[in-house]
């Protein structure tokens, strides 16, 4: 990359004409103000408010990430049109009291965009991806300050609402970048045989005679801790957390299935058959992928 000059990206002139799926773009919103048309619209669409829609925002992002996982691209791009629906359905929703509208929306990203990359639409430079996400986040951090967000902390700006394996990760990341990591993947190797042994135990207390009141809520504990060295493990191979346990769940779903066809093949139910033999057909499958 050199030294990562180069001329700065021009903003004006084809960067801001029109595009042949504007008309769309302002069709989709034409629909959605239809939807929540209070006299006309659809009853469902009107009775919507941010909270009751932010599930569906969130599912729809997860079957993006699905249809890229499966390398689908008809189905990626009917989803990252749901996906677009929900973008515009909490923008109409703004507009309706009178904070911010679609326009609004697009704006304020395309200007954040401009703003993070000074080095593509400015005269700042950097030497690559890394130096750029650590750029990336110095800029966050000034953009906070300004905000007049008090908590410089490390860990600012990490949002609550994030998939928790999600924001464990991102935690270790931002600990990492003050040197808060351990040096290499033994050590957290280690860590998470040491809290395996941990969940045992408590396993074991929860088990035992007699009343401990604290049993179940240490084992909760213990099972977090577990978890969040999983993702630590993750982090120091370079694995995305959720798409490996996606994988993982696609790939027991799809084994799953397979006993299943084999066992009514051979005229049985897997319900009617004990533990062992359900295990020679896992491995049975297995053997077949």
């Amino acid at each position: 990359m050199g030294d990562g000059k180069r001329d700065a990206m021009p903003l004006e002139g084809d960067m801001r004409a029109g595009r042949p799926g504007d008309g769309e773009v302002a069709r989709l919103l034409g629909i959605m103000r239809a939807l929540r048309d209070p006299d006309h619209g659809c009853p469902w669409d009107v009775e919507q408010d941010f909270a009751s829609i932010a599930p569906y925002t969130v599912e729809e992002a997860y079957e993006v990430a699905d249809a890229i996982d499966r390398n689908d691209l008809d189905d990626l791009r009917d989803e990252l049109g749901d996906l677009l629906l929900q973008v515009v359905f909490h923008a109409r929703m703004a507009e309706e009291r009178g904070a911010f509208d679609f326009a609004d929306v697009v704006a304020a990203i395309s200007d954040k965009m401009v703003r993070r990359h000074p080095h593509v639409f400015g005269d700042a430079t950097v030497s690559g991806s890394a130096a750029q996400t650590v750029a990336w986040e110095e800029l966050k951090q000034a953009e906070r300050t300004r905000s007049g967000d008090a908590d410089e902390s490390a860990l600012a700006g990490i949002a609550r609402g994030l998939p928790e394996w999600q924001r464990a990760v991102k935690l270790q990341k931002r600990a990492a970048r003050v040197g808060f990591d351990w040096p290499g993947i033994a050590p957290v190797l280690a860590k998470l045989a040491e809290e395996i042994e941990e969940v045992r135990a408590e396993f074991d207390a929860v088990a035992a005679p007699g009343p401990d009141a604290g049993a179940q809520a240490r084992l909760e504990e213990e099972i977090g801790d577990m978890l969040f060295v999983c993702a630590n493990v993750a982090r120091h191979g370079g694995v995305d957390v959720g798409s490996a346990l996606r994988r993982a769940n696609l790939k027991f779903e799809r084994r799953f299935r397979a006993m299943e066809a084999l066992a009514a093949a051979e005229g049985t139910r897997l319900e009617n058959l004990p533990l062992d033999a359900q295990d020679a057909y896992w491995a049975r499958v297995k053997a077949l992928e």
